[in-house]
């Protein structure tokens, strides 16, 4: 069983920056995906292979980046120019630990089996 622990959320402004972090990673495929309250949950970024292959969700496509450091097993999103529509739980997930998920699933949360707690990013404009 793998658990994932996110950290990282906080209050900011609009136009701020924050970098979340997820432990511990190492499974093929890990993801980070939000849910605002009454929404549904929203693939945010994904990355497969030890970091080599990357997607984005096309509403932070450009602010958000998505990257992994193998020694240290985490995956992390830095999040810039963060907007009120931002404002949202950020979940980590990972797959199985040896499946790989292609570029056009990767941003859906079914193919996800292990998931963290969440840390909540609010924005304020």
């Amino acid at each position: 069983q793998l658990r994932l622990v996110e950290s990282g959320g906080d209050s900011v402004e609009a136009g701020g920056s924050l970098k979340l972090s997820c432990a511990p990673s190492g499974h093929t495929c890990m993801a980070w995906f939000r849910q605002a309250p009454g929404e549904e949950r929203e693939g945010v970024a994904g990355i497969c292979n030890r970091g080599v292959a990357l997607v984005y969700g096309a509403s932070v496509k450009g602010r958000f980046t998505i990257s992994q450091d193998n020694a240290k097993k985490t995956v992390y999103l830095q999040m810039s120019g963060l907007k009120p529509e931002d404002t949202a739980m950020y979940y980590c997930a990972a797959s199985s630990e040896y499946e790989y998920i292609g570029a056009d699933k990767r941003l859906n949360s079914t193919m996800y089996k292990f998931w963290g707690q969440g840390t909540q990013v609010t924005v304020s404009s």
